[in-house]
């Protein structure tokens, strides 16, 4: 493997309804499904499409083969950017790329937390973002972990060069981090400064020194597609990734 295209899913119900219940002052999330069903909004599967129009115009240099979180939102991207681009590689999910799992704050806002559980709110100020795990949920060295053995397994299942992985913004980050060799203070930087965007691409390419990031965040396909772009951070541990 030598180079990871990295691509987050189309812009989501959850992401909406996340940022609606946040500027509301909500302390929950008005959603139907569960995290692993939600779907993407009209606007998720239209830059989704943008994203095919970008894998037809780098059929030469594109992926060899393509891995994605589980979840439905990425399922749908991936699998309306390969229709678009007329593409017949198999769509290959994998678990460990799922989001991340936010236990006993999933579905709840900033306020929702500090309403209902002070004393998690007290003990992520203290342990901080990255090391933080909510009961029943994951902190982001949790999720390195699996995207660890994810990568190994990559690496020694000699399926191409080339590989994209379409999944969630966490995911991404903590693919850098591994990847990349940053530290703590770099990845939540990264994740606060200039967090993943919907259907951007980020590609990682590896030469004798190492894995470094040749292209970040890069949705200029969308804005060619006349598609508006969309930034959900998802920076808060009570909100979907």
């Amino acid at each position: 493997m030598r180079e990871l295209i990295l691509v987050r899913h189309g812009e989501s119900v959850g992401n909406i309804a996340a940022t609606e219940a946040e500027r509301a002052g909500r302390e929950e999330l008005e959603l139907e499904t569960r995290d692993a069903d939600t779907p993407l909004s009209p606007l998720g599967e239209r830059q989704a499409t943008a994203f095919g129009s970008w894998l037809r115009d780098h059929d030469a240099d594109g992926p060899d083969v393509v891995w994605c979180s589980p979840y439905l939102r990425a399922v749908h991207t991936a699998t309306i950017a390969l229709r678009e681009a007329g593409s017949e590689l198999a769509l290959r999910p994998d678990e460990r790329l799922r989001d991340r799992e936010l236990g006993i704050l999933d579905r709840l806002t900033t306020a929702g937390v500090d309403a209902r559980y002070p004393s998690e709110s007290v003990r992520r100020r203290l342990l901080g973002k990255f090391y933080y795990r909510p009961p029943g949920g994951e902190s982001w060295a949790d999720l390195v972990l699996r995207v660890r053995a994810f990568l190994s397994d990559l690496d020694r299942a000699q399926d191409g060069p080339r590989v994209l992985v379409v999944a969630h913004d966490a995911v991404i980050m903590s693919i850098r981090y591994v990847c990349e060799a940053l530290s703590e203070r770099d990845v939540l930087e990264l994740a606060r400064h200039d967090p993943v965007r919907n259907a951007a691409v980020t590609r990682l390419v590896r030469d004798g020194r190492g894995w470094r990031a040749l292209v970040v965040n890069d949705d200029d396909h969308l804005a060619r597609r006349s598609t508006p772009a969309t930034e959900h951070a998802g920076d808060s541990d009570a909100l979907p990734h």
